[in-house]
């Protein structure tokens, strides 16, 4: 499992089909996948969906949406897939619950980029995004500055003006 090769050495377990209460109607709620921090306790929930063609999955988007904003823990609706009708591609998309993820294998790419930040985001793992070869290095060339520790000074007594009467 992707998840599993790429994030499990920094301390994820991985478990699948996961009760955690209930949904937004009463029922049992089952997550697809939960994802638990080893030793901080920090908790994601992700529900997968995945369309080849189009069908009534498109019909589900808005309900699974409704049901991880309504969970104690953070989520995340996990799609992929071709057969996504525009409308409901348009709200996956536009969603801050909806992560586009669809691996080949095992390894890190431009597909898996989204639900690779939410992890990150979640569990604070930000070396797994962030590339060394996008850090900021001033370049002497250009004459920057290299940053400095900005010193306060003890403030200075305000000079007090005498209002004259007259």
């Amino acid at each position: 499992m992707y998840i599993h090769q790429n994030f499990a050495p920094c301390g994820l377990v991985v478990y699948t089909e996961v009760p955690l209460g209930k949904t937004i109607i009463g029922k049992q709620r089952r997550l697809d996948i939960f994802l638990r921090h080893r030793t901080t306790s920090l908790a994601l929930g992700l529900e997968c969906k995945y369309q080849a063609t189009s069908g009534t999955t498109d019909e589900k988007v808005p309900y699974a949406l409704a049901d991880l904003e309504s969970m104690w823990i953070p989520g995340c609706l996990v799609y992929a897939g071709e057969g996504w009708s525009a409308g409901v591609l348009h709200t996956l998309e536009g969603s801050r619950h909806a992560v586009f993820c669809d691996p080949a294998g095992t390894a890190r790419t431009k597909a898996t980029l989204e639900l690779d930040h939410v992890i990150a985001s979640v569990f604070g793992l930000w070396p797994m995004v962030l590339s060394e070869k996008r850090r900021f290095a001033p370049d002497p060339q250009l004459g920057l500055p290299l940053p400095e520790v900005v010193r306060t000074r003890p403030s200075q007594k305000r000079a007090r003006t005498k209002k004259r009467s007259g």
